[in-house]
């Protein structure tokens, strides 16, 4: 038997997140290296690496959460534009082996740049993550 992923990990509550939504077969979380305030993972509850390893029912789940997401920091970053990607597969960028959705709120003063043209701009990855911040910004998420 594998390891369980990262996020297979943050699913069952074995590691702590900040909830952004949920279904029956997706789970949202905030990203604790966030490319954009808000930036949100969408995961499917079930441990796969790519698109294709989904059934055709798992992979409409994941993607209704997607827009339920967008509902969400719609309303709290007012703004109807979002960066949405995937990393599908390792040679595409993935770096943790679980089908994610990366979905980032899109606002005038963000300078409107491509996915790629933000990355270098962005705080750095494995630096110190500000929880206190995930934990308010998640709470008015779900409307707490």
């Amino acid at each position: 038997m594998s390891e369980p992923t990262l996020f297979e990990s943050i699913v069952s509550g074995d590691v702590p997140s900040h909830m952004v939504s949920t279904g029956e077969m997706w789970y949202a979380f905030l990203d604790i290296y966030p490319r954009t305030p808000g930036h949100t993972l969408v995961v499917p509850k079930v441990g796969v690496q790519r698109l294709a390893d989904l059934t055709q029912q798992q992979r409409s789940a994941l993607f209704e959460g997607v827009v339920q997401v967008q509902e969400r920091l719609s309303v709290h970053f007012q703004t109807n534009d979002f960066t949405v990607c995937v990393h599908d597969g390792p040679l595409a960028g993935q770096e943790v082996p679980h089908v994610h959705v990366h979905v980032l709120p899109r606002v005038p003063s963000d300078g409107g740049k491509t996915l790629q043209a933000m990355w270098p701009d962005a705080p750095a990855m494995g630096g110190p993550i500000d929880h206190d911040e995930l934990g308010r910004l998640a709470g008015a998420l779900r409307g707490e």
